[in-house]
């Protein structure tokens, strides 16, 4: 390492995404600074794992540890208002049979054990510590954080890894975030104790119910609570003329079989949670002397769960680039740049198609009547189970199954029109909906 620098690496952010880069640039002997603004373990949502997980978490030699805080999740659970029967999609029926299952987990721990295995592999890891700029020149990048007693902490680094998530620190300061175009969504959740469960080896499923207002997510944990939440339109949320928990109660109530498998069930430390707006994405992911990885770039919606395997995924993809360009030189790392640029945009890409149609009646007719016709079943599983960057052949499948959908909107033209005006209307900008974490008694 050249005199002058402290890290080859510097890692802003020790979430999935920066720990797993992290980890896998240490092993290469590099040195590497993680830096994460809170102390772990930290509550985080987006507790569901996808099946192609397993795998990177093999890679990372973290599996066994996963698997002792896992609730096993052997596929997924959709219901409709519009329905009487639940439809059951389990991804041992994906294209790819040998990705059967993954796990709900609390991110709290799935975190901790990421950020551990970070530092146990070489990486020289700070918790409390909040980085506030980052400047570029010739040579590398000088980075100002905060540490928790307010004190400012300097570091000098050949390569920046941006894993901030939604602090979105290079697309902050750069000015290239914007909001999705083409979603906006709030969110309210909380984790309840007692909830009713599917049985058996079913228990672990995530459920998904769909309401006037967006749908709900049922994820089971392991340690007997779970995670219910409402992704709805943010003007809902904007709407809300009561306590964020009771507002919270009467939205469930608005999914009637939702509320069935709540009756009874207690929420946990009557804590009830918000977040608005969090559709994003930004202009680019990538520089001579810098990266973006997970949510630091971009986040759409988490109805099918690709939060954490997007981020781990893109941290693969990421390493290659570091490495490269520390070995190389920039110029030198150009087509692998592009590499990383194509990795980043296609994983958003391929869960939108879906994303931006969920509350769609044609899509929700599919989805609760699934067929194989073509093995266009095989498909969707496919990329629900996140199988989306490998050499699996499914695509000519899954066109198959876009094509019938559009089909299906053009022979039903007025509830077609009906949807597309009420999607249009739902997604328009209604100002800043402000994240809350509220307990019972406090509004």
């Amino acid at each position: 390492m050249s005199t002058g620098f402290d890290c080859d690496v510097f890692v802003a952010g020790g979430g999935p995404a920066g720990a797993t880069v992290a980890t896998l640039l240490a092993r290469q002997g590099r040195r590497v600074v993680v830096v994460e603004k809170d102390r772990h373990p930290r509550f985080h949502i987006g507790e569901s794992l996808l099946p192609a997980n397993v795998k990177l978490f093999e890679e990372l030699g973290v599996r066994a540890e996963v698997e002792r805080i896992g609730m096993p999740k052997w596929g997924v659970e959709f219901v409709s208002p519009q329905h009487e029967h639940a439809s059951l999609l389990e991804f041992a029926e994906a294209w790819d049979k040998s990705m059967p299952m993954a796990w709900q987990v609390r991110r709290s721990e799935l975190d901790l054990i990421l950020f551990r295995h970070a530092a146990a592999s070489g990486a020289e890891c700070h918790e409390g510590v909040r980085v506030r700029s980052a400047a570029f020149d010739a040579e590398g990048v000088s980075i100002t954080a905060l540490d928790a007693d307010g004190a400012e902490r300097r570091w000098r680094a050949r390569y920046l890894v941006d894993a901030s998530g939604r602090d979105t620190l290079l697309a902050h300061q750069f000015g290239i975030k914007r909001k999705h175009p083409q979603h906006n969504s709030a969110a309210l959740f909380g984790h309840f104790r007692g909830a009713r469960r599917l049985e058996g080896r079913l228990e672990g499923n995530i459920s998904v119910f769909w309401f006037a207002h967006g749908w709900f997510w049922f994820i089971p944990l392991a340690d007997g609570t779970t995670s219910v939440g409402a992704a709805c339109w943010p003007y809902y949320l904007k709407q809300r003329d009561k306590p964020l928990k009771q507002y919270f109660l009467d939205t469930i109530a608005l999914a009637p079989r939702l509320a069935e498998r709540l009756a009874g069930a207690e929420l946990v430390d009557d804590a009830v949670y918000a977040t608005g707006n969090y559709s994003y994405i930004s202009d680019r992911c990538a520089g001579p002397r810098y990266q973006m990885v997970g949510d630091a770039y971009a986040f759409i919606d988490p109805v099918f769960s690709s939060g954490v395997y997007l981020a781990m995924a893109s941290a693969f993809v990421g390493a290659d680039l570091a490495a490269t360009t520390l070995d190389r030189g920039p110029a030198a790392a150009a087509a692998e740049r592009r590499r990383f640029e194509a990795h980043m945009k296609k994983g958003p890409r391929e869960f939108s198609w879906f994303i931006f149609r969920m509350t769609n009646p044609a899509i929700r007719e599919l989805f609760m009547s699934p067929r194989n016709v073509l093995r266009a079943k095989e498909a969707v599983l496919a990329v629900l189970a996140g199988d989306i960057f490998g050499r699996t052949p499914f695509r000519g499948s899954l066109r198959f199954f876009k094509a019938v959908y559009y089909l299906s909107s053009l022979l039903t033209p007025r509830r077609t029109w009906g949807a597309w005006r009420s999607r249009s209307a739902s997604i328009r900008d209604t100002g800043e909906v402000k994240g809350e974490n509220v307990m019972a008694g406090a509004r």
